[in-house]
């Protein structure tokens, strides 16, 4: 799984990208600039990001600006609905008035900080990145 963490707070970030880089290739962008054009770097050379994990108070270009530009580049290209990269809003703020935006332009998840692995990897099985684990069954 090829992830995108867009992070400003160092320490978040590097928890992201720890955990991430478990599950296949991770890069951080700290700014929204740097997201939007490591994004577009992955559709041109055809390594598409599989998941973007984007907080929603950035420099330079917010969160919520920076998936909506991710969901215009996607449909310029035919990237359309469920084939779309997954985008997880991993933010502070818990509010309506941040939450219902960030659906309205086409997030995936949302997961107030400070959340925990458990939260990561439940929402990332839930969005079929990862399969579910699956307690070991007695042979009996």
């Amino acid at each position: 799984m090829r992830t995108l963490v867009v992070e400003d707070d160092l320490t978040s970030g590097r928890v992201l990208q720890r955990f991430m880089t478990n599950y296949g290739p991770c890069e951080v962008a700290v700014t929204g600039t740097a997201a939007l054009e490591a994004f577009r770097k992955s559709l041109e050379e055809k390594q598409r990001f599989d998941v973007v994990c984007l907080d929603i108070r950035l420099p330079e270009m917010d969160g919520q600006s920076v998936l909506k530009e991710i969901r215009r580049l996607e449909s310029e290209q035919g990237i359309l609905g469920l084939e779309g990269t997954k985008v997880i809003m991993t933010t502070a703020l818990s509010d309506s008035r941040n939450v219902i935006p960030a659906f309205r332009s086409q997030c995936d998840a949302y997961l107030v900080k400070p959340f925990d692995r458990r939260k990561l990897t439940q929402e990332l099985q839930t969005l079929g990145l990862l399969k579910s684990v699956q307690p070991e069954q007695g042979l009996g």
